[in-house]
Parts: structure tokens; sequence; C-alpha cells
């Protein structure tokens, strides 16, 4: 149903539609917990926070919540998942607030997703739905439309039965005394088939120029740094605060689903290209990996990964095995601690207490490496987060002495850019001499530059007046 609001006699007509009335309601299984392949056993998640989730899910596609609930199920029902007297409960609920939608925050079969359809009087959607739902209205741009249609057709692929009443028919085999032929649901089920089969083609075009740009990014060259994290851990915000960008940030689940991808001068002049990507959420499909596997490929191809993790969240823990568990699935090696680093956001929701025990569980870190504690939001800790960056792609900046003679004095703008000039003397003759810090990676660049310029002097200094003089050393000229 839509109201319609004219804007007078010659103005347009606007159509605002109303929002789908919809229930939440969370199946719990009161079974043992599996393990997992590895062997160890599952983060355990708190039945509130999974309900609050499910609800932040169903916020993203602007759905009027009129019921909400953790219903608890002893033995999965083959027919319905849920349980008859819980079932009964919910048709009483959906009855009563005239529901047309029903969320299930379960993976359902389709025969169980048929039958409560039926026995409610409602549309239901599993949480693979849900999920499918919101990356087609968040993406926008032609890659993510081809991966949402893609994840969407291997999701009905096995759903044709609900959708259809005539595929029982079956078509007549050729000529007269043809066999019995193909039935109407083979011939859905073919027809999708050649669907998937040409969007992955076209993905596969997509994954070639990608590969493309990646190649020519590799020759400038400018390392990639790659953020990832649970959905909502405020990875679009600290990327629009680093970069300065104005990428979709905002407080939903998945509001960021395109990758976008913004060069980025660190604070020694490391020149890094800073990749946002879609956010990880738990139990998300196998399928779904596979069709965003395009925009992961920008994750597997990182050589820095920033692991973004909401520690405001109760349920951080369990957020984060989920997302080392997905980055595993990529062939990632989430116990390197020399590339994957994890970034401890929305510190400035803490109280002054789960601050101080954040930051004593912070510096206690086995791996040696460390974390960095920032707040996107205030800015907190963001410069000491590229610093270190910079000093995993670039080498940790050291002293470094330089001498300029006038004709090479066009190169003081580079060494301003690049370096940081701790002292600084300008001479008689119009020579400046220069203490600096440089990265590795700046070095070597300035001592190719050295080689062309006669001008530029490096001196490898052993006093303690860099810009003196009579200071010692061995100079490399041209």
């Amino acid at each position: 149903m839509a109201e319609l609001d004219r804007a007078g006699p010659r103005g347009p007509i606007e159509h605002r539609q109303v929002a789908t009335r919809a229930g939440v309601f969370v199946p719990v299984l009161k079974q043992a917990q599996t393990r997992d392949e590895t062997g160890a056993e599952p983060t355990p998640r708190s039945e509130e926070q999974r309900l609050a989730e499910a609800l932040g899910l169903a916020a993203a596609i602007e759905l009027d919540i009129r019921a909400q609930g953790i219903v608890p199920v002893g033995k999965p029902q083959p027919a319905t998942l849920i349980g008859s007297g819980k079932l009964e409960e919910i048709k009483g609920v959906v009855a009563a607030e005239e529901i047309g939608l029903v969320i299930i925050d379960h993976p359902l079969t389709p025969v169980q997703q048929r039958n409560l359809e039926k026995e409610l009087n409602a549309k239901v959607l599993d949480r693979t739905g849900l999920i499918l739902e919101i990356f087609g209205r968040r993406a926008r741009t032609k890659e993510g439309r081809l991966q949402v249609d893609l994840a969407h057709l291997r999701y009905q692929r096995g759903r044709l039965v609900r959708s259809w009443t005539h595929l029982e028919r079956q078509r007549g085999g050729a000529g007269f005394l043809g066999g019995p032929g193909e039935t109407q649901i083979e011939a859905d089920r073919r027809q999708l088939q050649e669907k998937i089969s040409r969007l992955e083609r076209e993905l596969e075009a997509v994954r070639r120029t990608r590969h493309l740009h990646r190649s020519k990014r590799k020759k400038a060259p400018n390392p990639v740094v790659a953020l990832v994290g649970y959905t909502n851990a405020g990875k679009s915000t600290l990327f629009n605060a680093i970069t300065g960008a104005g990428v979709f940030a905002q407080n939903l689940l998945f509001a960021t689903l395109d990758p976008t991808l913004r060069r980025v001068d660190l604070p020694h002049g490391t020149e890094v290209i800073l990749s946002d990507t879609v956010g990880f959420i738990s139990d998300l499909p196998t399928h779904l990996v596979a069709a965003f596997r395009a925009t992961l490929e920008e994750v597997v191809e990182a050589e820095l990964i920033l692991h973004v993790r909401d520690m405001s969240d109760p349920d951080a823990l369990a957020q984060s095995a989920d997302v080392n568990k997905i980055l595993t699935d990529l062939e990632i090696d989430t116990e390197d601690s020399a590339r994957v680093v994890e970034v401890w956001n929305k510190v400035d929701r803490l109280d002054d207490t789960a601050r101080a025990h954040l930051e004593a569980a912070a510096e206690g870190r086995a791996d040696g490496q460390g974390v960095h504690l920032v707040s996107a939001i205030s800015g907190e800790g963001i410069s000491g987060l590229l610093a270190d960056i910079e000093a995993r792609i670039a080498g940790r900046p050291t002293e470094l002495h330089l001498q300029l003679q006038p004709d090479s004095l066009g190169m003081l703008p580079w060494i301003y850019e690049n370096g940081a000039v701790t002292e600084r003397k300008d001479r008689e003759d119009g020579s400046v001499a220069l203490a600096m810090q440089l990265t590795a990676q700046a070095q070597a660049e300035l001592r190719r530059m050295a080689e062309r310029e006669a001008g530029l002097v490096l001196v490898e200094q052993e006093g303690d007046n860099p810009t003196g003089e009579a200071a010692s050393g061995v100079a490399a000229k041209a």
C-alpha cells in the first residue's frame, strides 16, 4: 500500500511507501554446541545480543518491527524448525499485529520456509534471505549489483518449489512419439543456471579488470592496506577519518557494500592505498563469500590488513572469531601479526574502568606486536596507527644527515614532504645542512636521487652535531 501526497496543481506526485510490518524471532537451539573443523568450540553468543543483531539487520531495510522474541528450540523440527507450541504463539502474534513479514534469524530449508509461510500466513525470510535483501539495497556499483544478483540466484536455486505452482507440468518431447520431456521445474532450474553462468562470466571479467588495476598499482608501487572487520565496527568512519573521503558511514549493519580505495600519504611521505571493504557477519553463507570473492581479493592481495573491532560491543570477542574464520577461509593467516594488525575502535564509548582493562589487555598481548586503541569519531590513536602502518610498510624512520649545495635546493620540498626535519642550518655559501628522519623506503629513493644530483650529499654522522662544520663522516656523492 502507498499514500499519495500531491505537491500542488503542477507539482510532482510523491509516493511514500508504507514500511512493512514485521516480526523478528531468534530460534535458540538448546543442544550442545558443535566444534568447528579445527576442533575448537565456537565463541558463545548471548541470546540478547543475537536478537539485537537481528533487529539491527531488520532496521537496515527500514522494517516496522511489531513483534520480537527469542524462541527456545529443544529439538529442531524437520518441517518447521520451531516446535508446534511456539509456532502457535508466533501465529497468534502475527495475526494480532497484522504482520506481513516474519524474519527467522536462522538458516531455513526450502521446505521449512514454505511450511512456515503456510502456517503463519505471512512471508518468511531466514537470515540468509534478510542479508541478501540488505545487500540488494546497498549495492551501487555494477560489480556490487552483479555480486548480489549472483548470490540471489544461488539462494533461489534450491527454493524454486516455493515460487511456482505449475512445476509438476511437463513439456512434450520432440516429434509425435517423443518422451515425456522435462518438467517445468527442470526448465526453470536450467534457466536459473544459465543466468548464474552468465553472471559468473561477467564477474570473471570484473576480476580480470581488478587484477589489471592491481598490477598497475604494483608497478607504481603503492602498497594496499585493507580494512576488515565485523559489520558496523566503524571501518567506514575510520576510513573517512584517515582519508577525508565521504564514504557513506552510518550506525547501520552493512552500511558499506561496494569497496572503496583511496591514496593516503603517511606521516613521513609513504604513499599507500587504503581499501574499505564489506563488513563480515556471523553465519555468513558460503555462497555469499563466493559471490563477493572479487571484492575480497583486495583483502587477499593486501600487504597489510587492519582488523577493526568494536570494543564497545559486548560480543566483540565472538565477532572477532567470526572475522578470523572468514579470513582463514580466504587463506589468510590471522596469526601473522606482521601482516594482520588489530585496531580496537570506539574506545570513546568506554567508561574509565573498561578503558583501563582494555589498555592492560593491549599491553599484555602475547604476540609482542600490540594493538591500537582508537576512536574514529574523536581521532584518538589514529596518528599512532598511521605511524605503525608506515613503519611496517616502509621501515621505521631513522636519522639521516644531508648537505645540499645551492644548485640542489630544489630538493627541499621533496625532503620536507617525505621526512621529518629535526635540525637545519643555512650556511653562508648558500648550502644547507639538514638532520632528518626518513623511512627505509624514502631513504632508498633519496639515495637514488643522490646518484643523479651532484649537489646532494648524504653524510653518515658520528658526532652529536650533524649540521656543524666540523662533523666527521663519509660523504656519498655522485
